[in-house]
């Protein structure tokens, strides 16, 4: 079924590797400053989605949008229809740990949610998301090469951004959990669904505890170790 009801690309498209940031403009960033040759597949509702190549690799680069129900369109479509075999989402976080500061990078072992994203799957007990640890142990090595703090662990995929529960976080920071993005779970659980491998590479833009923060066109622009790392985990697949 290509094209899809959101993603206007026809097969042979989108490249086996894709890199999947929140905001479409960093998509686009990407594909304007890192890879050689791009080509626009995609720009349904807005979600801009690239194609060219990293050091002689083919590689994608799309828009996920916000929340575990967009990034599951698009990631379940990527990997069902469009024969994609690796999603790396590339995204900012807020550091729940006070050991993170912004600029830090997070690999998402694993994914804790408080999203029904899993009921669907009708499991008969907790399901753990985790990432693949092939790109895992690849991204880890690489930012690692680039001489960067690096933090590994378990990350917390809310679907709250503004939650009414102010004590919540606490709660989260108490069982061990590195930083709250919106996307990972989600992710992590079609990929497994679908025998294909995903992970998530965040930057902490934001400190929850000291209330530092980034702007949106940092956020946007100028988190470029980041996109570094997964592009040259891409191009070692």
């Amino acid at each position: 079924m290509t094209p899809t009801p959101h993603i206007d690309a026809q097969p042979g498209d989108i490249a086996k590797t894709v890199l999947m940031p929140g905001d479409p403009l960093r998509a686009k960033f990407i594909a304007d400053n890192f890879l050689q040759d791009p080509v626009q597949f995609n720009q349904t509702r807005g979600m801009l989605g690239f194609t060219g190549s990293y050091k002689g690799v083919p590689v994608s680069v799309m828009g996920s949008g916000m929340g575990c129900p967009s990034i599951g369109i698009y990631s379940y479509e990527l990997f069902h229809f469009y024969g994609v075999e690796n999603i790396m989402r590339v995204g900012t976080a807020g550091a729940v740990s006070l050991d993170l500061h912004i600029g830090d990078i997070v690999l998402g072992q694993a994914a804790c949610t408080n999203s029904a994203y899993v009921r669907q799957y009708n499991m008969p007990g907790e399901f753990a998301p985790i990432a693949s640890f092939g790109l895992l142990e690849k991204a880890a090595a690489n930012v690692r090469a680039k001489g960067l703090k690096l933090a590994v662990g378990n990350v917390l995929s809310s679907d709250t951004f503004y939650d009414d529960d102010t004590t919540a976080i606490t709660r989260w920071q108490k069982m061990g959990i590195l930083c709250v993005e919106m996307e990972a779970a989600a992710l992590y659980m079609n990929a497994i669904r679908a025998g294909k491998n995903a992970l998530t590479i965040l930057t902490i833009s934001d400190e929850i505890f000291t209330g530092k923060a980034t702007t949106a066109l940092e956020r946007q622009t100028a988190f470029t170790n980041m996109m570094e790392v997964a592009l040259e985990t891409a191009a070692q697949l």
